[in-house]
């Protein structure tokens, strides 16, 4: 008898506990899909983590950081759309791990995957909430700092965190409230305010590139790559490439790891899989389609 923490779970059993009345309704096509994805990658991670590897890591070169970045989840995606066709039903990277590795290493999956969307969900709810109280500001509204702030910060220069003053960042949880609210109400309606959301944030970006590409200075790309192409590091250490004073690595590669961060959301389409009309087909075309999309925007921006 073998080890039951490494028994996987035969695809027809995950194929047949779709069945039944209490399955999700299939009801997303490719569009909807390729939508839900755009909308979970562009984000803060655009808006703000563009200018922070620029002038801290690459400089002119973020542009192939960018594109390394955006080859590296190529190879990824191609994972996802890969097993999504194999295994049409919820779960993502639990399910796929369930069904060929194990429990054990589904339940370790499962946890990552639940650090990563709640990292990545409380990051842009506090920068989402950062702009807003901006523009609060503008109009002499001002929320009392002990509820407009996370309790505690990182200082990356140090490398500790640090209390910041405040108890909690209510506009961040009031956002997070109320995009739970829309998605307990069901997916239609959270794939609606979604695709408006993606239209505005696409809005959004386009102008910006429209309107920068005014201010282009060509002389301002010289030095291409201040810091080098390189910027290798391992659990902290620095095994190729320049490094700042504090120690952190300086470089192409290096500003690909922090904008890596920003093209988080297109492996969410995959937990769409039991609710796509056509699973097979529809969640690859949603997971490639939305990160070329993406990619692309940030290489023009």
């Amino acid at each position: 008898m073998g080890n039951p923490l490494f028994e996987a779970k035969p695809l027809s059993m995950l194929l047949e506990e779709m069945k039944g009345e209490n399955r999700l309704r299939r009801v997303l096509g490719p569009v909807a899909l390729t939508s839900l994805g755009v909308g979970a990658v562009i984000g803060t991670g655009i808006f703000v983590l563009t200018g922070v590897a620029a002038h801290d890591k690459a400089g002119p070169g973020l542009i192939l950081s960018f594109a390394a970045a955006g080859i590296a989840c190529i190879f990824a995606a191609l994972c996802y759309a890969e097993f999504a066709s194999m295994a049409p039903v919820a779960g993502s990277a639990y399910t796929y791990a369930y069904a060929t590795l194990g429990e054990l290493f589904a339940w370790i999956i499962g946890w990552d995957l639940v650090l990563e969307y709640a990292v990545g969900s409380s990051t842009v709810a506090h920068g989402w909430s950062a702009h807003f109280q901006d523009l609060l500001r503008s109009f002499d509204i001002h929320i009392p700092y002990a509820f407009a702030n996370a309790p505690f910060d990182f200082d990356p220069v140090k490398g500790v965190f640090f209390s910041t003053g405040a108890y909690f960042d209510v506009t961040a949880i009031a956002i997070t409230a109320i995009i739970t609210w829309v998605l307990v109400k069901g997916i239609r309606e959270s794939v609606g305010l979604n695709i408006g959301m993606v239209a505005v944030k696409l809005a959004i970006v386009l102008f910006v590139i429209v309107v920068g590409a005014m201010y282009v200075k060509p002389e301002n790309w010289t030095p291409f790559a201040p810091y080098g192409y390189a910027g290798l590091s391992f659990f902290g250490h620095t095994i190729f490439g320049q490094t700042s004073p504090g120690g952190a690595p300086l470089g192409v590669l290096a500003g690909a790891a922090i904008i890596f961060f920003a093209y988080i959301g297109f492996d969410s389409v995959s937990t769409h899989a039991e609710e796509a009309k056509h699973p097979q087909r529809d969640v690859p075309i949603g997971i490639i389609a939305s990160l070329i999309i993406c990619t692309v925007i940030f290489l023009q921006k």
